[in-house]
């Protein structure tokens, strides 16, 4: 059982009331899961503060309290330990409390934009096939092995993940890749982790509801790089303009990897297809099931890693070419002379890619229908870029539902309207319902049109109001390419 002054190690103690010799066999956050000798960290959020649940916790048998702030009255019973920053605290805490796991595995983070799920997803399979036990952990899912857990959020919070690690080491994984949001770094959950190496693939508009600022969300992925250790890598995309930028204070050793300039690791695209793409990669000709520049991309990071990692360079290209993409990532259905695509692009610059892809690989005379929505309660600002984006780029939009949340379906819809030209809104259909958007778009496709069903990708729910519904996009689409 662990002893609390040793789980404190590292995490700013500032003052202690009581006694830190005692004995503590769960660590929580949150009051309502605090039980018999449980420590909590009181957290201060944007919404809610720990503190406020303090007595709480108590009354659930926590023997132990770490804040930011002492309570005005405090129990005789229970050790109090003031910390400079309890989010911190937190991160370092839990890492103690499982014996350090990340020091034991070697962990590498993958961030940016976009490309974060499929760069960690394809660095497991791969890993995997070159006989490695692994772990991952990713907006899709998190697997210890080849046990699956479904994902909660793209970074779990401190206890959560190190808990996963710990598993993992339990279970003589070598290897764990995982995405590194930048809600993650802000909020210090991948606090006291040691990183073997990062991974940047691009940067560009989202998030702002949560960062308001461009500038903030650029440093909130910066500072990951600032935690790698000197001993571990920093690999970036050298054709995204903020690459450099993000490893300019990285005490690690800095790699680059590029299409277009002068890098560490290039690659240049032969060929490209609905099927894959024929990429040549250092002086090697590689073909991938994954198609799209954005996904020549992803492959050439995951290649540099392998090598960086200490794979030999035939060995792995060969796992290369063997690899599929994520779940919801470019995902293409052909059934009864119909192509459809469903993908999570939820960005504008994600959308993008993805029509362009499909503008590059499709057959001159096809037309592309792209039903798209935005998620509620979340950044506004993109709501008629994403829109604009898909009229655009296509033959007939259908704008609809994402992921409402809180909001009203049919005013994220007009948000979005914003971005349609008068000419474009000949070619623009509103129908707020998605399974009813769906069912339209492939009524009305011929098999001359490809039909894009962007934003949800893998995700097997809709929220709405608060409440989240069984709904995946790819059994949508199936059921009713079988009734066609």
């Amino acid at each position: 059982m662990n002893v609390l002054k040793d789980i404190l190690y590292k995490s700013g103690i500032e003052e202690v009331y009581g006694d830190l010799n005692i004995k503590t066999p769960h660590l929580c956050f949150d009051s309502r899961k605090a039980k018999k000798q449980s420590t909590y960290i009181a957290i201060k959020g944007s919404q809610i503060d720990g503190h406020s649940f303090i007595s709480n916790a108590i009354k659930n048998g926590a023997s132990a309290v770490i804040c930011e702030e002492f309570p005005s009255k405090k129990d005789a019973s229970v050790t109090y330990v003031k910390v400079q920053n309890a989010r911190k605290a937190l991160g370092q805490m839990a890492s103690n409390f499982y014996d350090c796991p990340s020091e034991k595995i070697i962990l590498v983070g993958i961030t940016g934009t976009n490309g974060k799920s499929t760069c960690a997803t394809l660095l497991y399979q791969l890993f995997s096939e070159l006989g490695h036990d692994c772990g991952l952990i990713s907006t899709i899912e998190y697997k210890v092995g080849t046990s699956a857990i479904k994902a909660t959020h793209t970074t779990p919070d401190p206890i959560t993940l190190n808990k996963l690690l710990a598993e993992m080491v339990k279970q003589n994984c070598s290897h764990c890749f995982m995405e590194v949001s930048s809600h993650a770094v802000d909020q210090c959950r991948i606090e006291g982790l040691v990183f073997s190496g990062g991974i940047f693939t691009n940067i560009t508009h989202d998030h702002l509801d949560y960062h308001k600022t461009f500038s903030a969300y650029l440093k909130a992925k910066q500072m990951f790089f600032d935690m790698i250790p000197a001993s571990g890598f920093a690999l970036y995309n050298a054709d995204d303009k903020n690459g450099h930028v993000m490893v300019q204070n990285s005490q690690a050793n800095t790699y680059s990897y590029s299409i277009k300039s002068m890098s560490d690791y290039r690659a240049k695209i032969v060929e490209m297809t609905l099927e894959g793409i024929n990429l040549h990669v250092n002086n090697h000709e590689v073909w991938l099931r994954l198609t799209g520049t954005f996904n020549a991309y992803n492959a050439l990071s995951v290649y540099a890693t392998t090598l960086l990692l200490g794979i030999a360079e035939d060995k792995a290209l060969l796992a290369l070419s063997n690899l599929k993409g994520a779940e919801g990532r470019f995902e293409v259905l052909q059934k009864k002379q119909k192509t459809v695509i469903i993908d999570y692009a939820h960005t504008p610059d994600a959308l993008k890619n993805v029509l362009e892809t499909i503008h590059d690989v499709k057959p001159e005379h096809h037309h592309i229908t792209t039903i798209v929505g935005c998620g509620g309660n979340r950044d506004a600002a993109k709501r008629p870029k994403m829109a604009r984006i898909a009229a655009d780029y296509s033959y007939r939009v259908i704008l609809t539902s994402d992921n409402p949340r809180d909001e009203d379906p049919d005013q994220i819809i007009e948000e979005m309207l914003k971005g349609i030209t008068p000419k474009q809104s000949l070619k623009t259909l509103a129908i707020s319902n998605r399974k009813e958007a769906i069912r339209t778009a492939l009524q009305m496709a011929t098999e001359q049109d490809i039909v894009l069903v962007a934003g949800k990708g893998h995700e097997k729910y809709q929220e709405i109001a608060g409440i989240k519904h069984p709904f995946s996009d790819l059994e949508i689409v199936e059921s009713y390419l079988n009734l066609l």
